[in-house]
């Protein structure tokens, strides 16, 4: 059905270059003609529910954001009173996609645009899936004030001229429909994808685990390792504190002043950066210290990166450094850890804090609060490493290798076909809600099921999904 759309057939320009021509029966408004900024606040605390705007997620209670994001203030007198089926949109990071409907009564930060349909016949989810059309979120850049898309605040009165299309309300229930159809047969296919996903690194991690704990031989004499969660080892391996084994370096602090020294612009890692498996240089943020301080602090090729905090499952997570950047510091959230490589591969103490045993140390030993666990430099010293000598460990890397190469193409394969599929729902979505394809006749003949709409699980969240300081630009 899909496959069978067309365009309309008449278009008309529309003087408004994100979106181009539109259907020639669809008017084209200023926003400010579509929208009210409803205009409640919550001096008389009528509301409790606090709600939050994150990045291509929309609206959502604060409660459920975790730990990304900003703190709420303690007085909430303040902040904005929101209804359902308002649009909330975030002026300082509407371009980079914090905008949503909302489908609760809640109360947000000033930073927050509240806006409230002029005509209750327009659909609120259609008037939301044009908000989150990312060309329209891009093209706000020319009348934004600042130098960075994620701190560009977008004026109210220059935000109202902006142009907008509107198809008879009739035609956007049918886009809805059609749409949430659509959606739901993308979000079946991606579902199914990531289930495969997770069985194959489910059995990964069985060969990993497998390797590095009993090595390649499967009749090796074994003794009790005198480590809680793993039971028998290969009789030869010995079991030690990883200080024994390796150099735990403390990474920079930030926020340190060097008054009255020489300073120069280092790249450092962050803990984003730091992922399971791999790093993640699509960020990487620069930090003017002293030479001395960077010394200290400089990572070396072959030091294994782990995190001191973060999620209790991720905690501990580490990666192998390749030197990708040179020179490179690191943040004090992120230890690198050097191994005498004469007694420990990095790539199998890298693969070593990948198994239960490993996760299990960790999250029993971590300090916990409500959202986030860490560890420290002594609790990490204290984690008990597998040694084998070091001609074994090269070996059962190499059998690894080998061994989950096959694993990793089909996974590979997997994602890449659901970032087609995540491509192409954006690519259709954008294309129906500017009138470039008419789905009129399609959704009439739609069977009598319910759409789905994006879930949590199609989104990647990430530490900065909400990036701006509410409180600082009240």
């Amino acid at each position: 059905m899909i496959a069978d759309l067309n365009p309309y057939n008449e278009y008309k320009e529309s003087a408004a270059p994100w979106f181009g021509v539109v259907p020639s029966h669809w008017e084209v408004k200023r926003l400010g003609s579509v929208f009210a900024e409803r205009s409640e606040t919550n001096e008389k605390y009528e509301v409790e529910e606090v709600l939050s705007v994150l990045k291509n997620i929309g609206v959502i209670p604060y409660s459920e954001k975790g730990r990304i994001g900003n703190k709420k203030s303690d007085d909430i007198g303040r902040y904005k009173i929101v209804r359902p089926d308002d649009i909330v949109v975030n002026c300082m990071n509407v371009i980079i996609g914090s905008v949503g409907r909302s489908r609760y009564t809640g109360c947000l930060s000033p930073v927050y645009y509240v806006l409230k349909r002029r005509q209750l016949g327009n659909s609120p989810r259609y008037l939301e899936l044009v908000f989150q059309h990312k060309q329209f979120q891009l093209s706000l850049v020319r009348i934004g004030n600042g130098i960075l898309a994620h701190r560009m605040r977008i004026p109210m009165e220059k935000l109202k001229a902006e142009l907008f299309p509107l198809p008879p309300p009739e035609e956007q229930a049918a886009i809805v429909r059609f749409l949430d159809w659509a959606n739901g047969r993308l979000e079946r296919a991606i579902r199914a994808k990531r289930k495969v996903i997770a069985l194959l690194n489910e059995q990964k991690q069985a060969i990993i685990h497998q390797a590095v704990t009993r090595g390649l031989d499967p009749n090796v004499p074994l003794k009790p390792s005198g480590i809680p969660w793993l039971g028998e080892i290969p009789e030869h391996w010995a079991a030690m504190p990883l200080k024994g084994v390796c150099k735990i370096q403390s990474g920079i602090t930030l926020g340190k002043d060097y008054s009255g020294h020489a300073v120069t612009a280092y790249p450092y890692l962050r803990v984003a950066n730091v992922q399971a498996g791999h790093v993640n240089l699509s960020v990487v943020k620069t930090i003017r210290v002293t030479k001395p301080e960077a010394d200290r602090c400089l990572l070396q090729n072959g030091d294994v990166l782990m995190t001191e905090g973060g999620d209790l499952d991720k905690l501990g997570r580490g990666c192998v450094w390749d030197a990708q950047v040179s020179p490179c510091l690191h943040q004090n959230h992120v230890f690198a850890v050097r191994p005498n490589r004469t007694r420990l591969e990095p790539r199998f103490l890298s693969a070593i804090l990948t198994t239960s045993y490993a996760r299990a140390y960790f999250q029993s030993t971590a300090k916990q609060t409500t959202n986030l666990a860490a560890t420290n430099k002594t609790k990490l010293g204290m984690f008990r490493v597998l040694l084998p000598h070091v001609l074994e460990q090269r070996l059962i890397l190499k059998s690894l290798e080998e061994e989950l190469h096959p694993v990793i193409v089909v996974t590979g394969r997997l994602e890449r076909e659901i970032e087609l599929l995540r491509e192409y729902r954006t690519r259709l979505v954008a294309d129906v809600v500017t009138g470039k394809l008419d789905v009129r006749e399609a959704a009439g003949r739609l069977p009598d099921e319910e759409g789905l709409e994006l879930s949590d699980d199609d989104i990647e969240l990430d530490d900065e999904a909400e990036t701006v300081d509410e409180e600082a630009v009240l």
